[in-house]
């Protein structure tokens, strides 16, 4: 794999300072005793995270996990047997599985970190499943939200340190483009290179990100992220809950779990009836207002960022842009979402624009586009975290 990442040829791009993606931070230190390279592609999701991992100079993916995020720890006077191996700390599916007998934690809020000691926790999970042996270095490069803040980039390298040997940090859209790049079809005629030109929307648990792909490292104006995403519409759906069925006793997982299966945008779709199990009894609940109004909430919100950024497009370039507008993450998963953003662009004038789902495959885009990069970084471009 020989992609190339390239920073703009603009003044924009070198006053950007912090968004550039291999500046070091440290002087290389001497080797360390190990016996091999890992590389990491990881996207650090505020509800999923995925993880691939694999050798360098090589195509193959040794390990590929979607693993939800969140960290349970074991309540105290849990009756030993009930938590297998009486472990004190548990991770993903595990822990959302012995939610009774453990305090869940979720390290990031909003695509940053929330939680410093659980994302700590949760990396040294992800460490392990990397490199199960532990005498790798393992040489990570992480997705971040479009124009995270370096506080926010520096949390990452604390809670990394010691845990991962080498980091880069690289806008989660910009990964996702990589990711949904056919390699094999670069440079056939009737192939549409998403890297070359293209507008990414990557709607996640925490933030939803877009930003203009052309070719080169994206600059700040080049991104927008907007704190509105999957987790904001479980929260309005909970809300409209609880006013229109008072003391429902639904949890933030089973709203979820509603909103994962039930999503839509666009005109009503009632009667959408939901069965639910209140009190032990068997409910049905006629959801159709309550899912659209909250999820239609996210084309409010990502609309005006889209307009923006096509704005910002070359003139030479924006006719293209417009026919490969990809939506990514799990909000890609909102039924209708490509559809109405479509027609709206249609109705406010712009040319035959084209909105495009990236496909069942969307959890694992940006980690792909992180592998991708990991493999085609040069040896000065890591960051080195000291122990």
């Amino acid at each position: 794999m020989t992609t190339a990442i390239l920073e703009k040829p603009s003044a924009s791009a070198t006053s950007a300072g912090s968004t550039a993606p291999y500046a070091t931070i440290n002087a290389p230190r001497p080797p360390a005793a190990k016996t091999k390279t890992v590389l990491v592609g990881f996207d650090f999701g505020t509800n999923k995270s995925c993880l691939l991992a694999g050798s360098p100079g090589a195509t193959d993916i040794a390990v590929s996990k979607v693993i939800p995020s969140v960290v349970g720890y074991v309540k105290d006077g849990i009756v030993d047997g009930i938590i297998a191996g009486n472990a004190r700390i548990l991770y993903g599916e595990e822990a959302l599985r012995a939610r009774l007998h453990v305090k869940l934690v979720a390290p990031l809020r909003e695509g940053i970190i929330a939680d410093p000691d659980a994302a700590r926790d949760f990396l040294k999970h992800i460490r392990t499943l990397a490199d199960p042996s532990t005498t790798a270095e393992i040489r990570a490069v992480v997705g971040m939200p479009a124009n995270a803040t370096e506080n926010s980039r520096d949390d990452v390298r604390r809670c990394a340190q010691g845990i991962f040997d080498r980091i880069l940090m690289i806008p989660e859209p910009f990964l996702a483009a990589l990711g949904y790049r056919e390699d094999s079809r670069v440079g056939q005629s009737a192939y549409v290179d998403p890297v070359t030109n293209s507008l990414f929307i990557d709607i996640g648990g925490g933030t939803s990100d877009l930003c203009l792909v052309q070719g080169y490292f994206p600059t700040r104006e080049d991104q927008i992220s907007i704190p509105f995403a999957g987790d904001a519409i479980d929260e309005l759906m909970h809300e409209e809950l609880d006013r229109t069925y008072p003391n429902n006793g639904l949890t933030r997982l089973k709203v979820r779990e509603i909103k994962e299966t039930h999503s839509y945008v666009g005109p009503s779709r009632k009667p959408l009836d939901v069965k639910v199990i209140l009190g032990g009894k068997a409910h049905t609940l006629e959801l159709g207002d309550v899912v659209g109004r909250a999820c239609n909430t996210l084309v409010d919100k990502i609309y005006p960022a889209l307009t923006t950024l096509i704005a910002r497009a070359s003139s030479d370039s924006v006719v293209t842009l417009l026919q490969n507008i990809i939506v990514t993450g799990g909000g890609s998963q909102v039924r209708g979402l490509d559809t109405v953003l479509q027609k709206k662009l249609s109705d406010d004038g712009y040319e035959a624009p084209k909105v495009k789902l990236a496909g069942q495959d969307f959890q694992r885009y940006v980690a792909i586009g992180a592998l991708k990069a990991a493999r085609a970084a040069r040896e000065n471009q890591w960051q080195v975290l000291l122990n």
